[in-house]
């Protein structure tokens, strides 16, 4: 059998548990990175081209943009990493890029509240007049974004080299 992390018994309120979840899964997302070699972090593994650095490439640009407020123009280029790129720059730019989202939540402690406008302006959907999504929202669509993927990057570790487990 496997060994796995459990889920997190964290946080005594709402931000402290959606944040302690986000957590868990961001650190599980970059492990099934980390030890992998080239070229085979960056081999497409299944027929849609899916591969591991673009994974966390592609999370590294959703964090930019919910919690960053970085514009992204092309969505897809986000699920490829630089040739020029090897496993470890996408992993250190995606721990670095964690590390400033969670620099942005630590002055949220309302999680109704609006991200910051600045924060918010280049969100999916995002239309003049419209609201700012609340810290609430960020935090669930991020921890639905990153499961979604860090399931990909499960199948995807498995294939290469058979490591399961979080």
């Amino acid at each position: 059998m496997p060994r796995d992390t459990p889920p997190p018994r964290t946080g005594r309120t709402e931000t402290e548990t959606l944040r302690g979840f986000l957590d868990y899964l961001r650190t599980s997302v970059a492990a099934k990175v980390e030890g992998v070699p080239e070229p085979q972090a960056r081999t497409p593994m299944v027929p849609s081209g899916t591969n591991l650095l673009g994974l966390l490439n592609h999370l590294t640009s959703v964090e930019r943009a919910i919690f960053l407020g970085e514009e992204v123009t092309a969505w897809p280029d986000t699920f490829r990493a630089a040739p020029s790129d090897s496993a470890g720059d996408v992993l250190t730019r995606y721990r670095d890029t964690v590390e400033r989202a969670n620099a942005v939540l630590d002055g949220c402690a309302d999680p109704a509240a609006p991200l910051p406008h600045a924060l918010s302006r280049t969100l999916p959907r995002q239309r003049a007049g419209r609201p700012a999504p609340s810290v609430r929202w960020a935090l669930t669509h991020m921890i639905e974004e990153t499961g979604r993927h860090a399931g990909h990057a499960d199948i995807l570790r498995e294939l290469i080299d058979g490591t399961t487990g979080r």
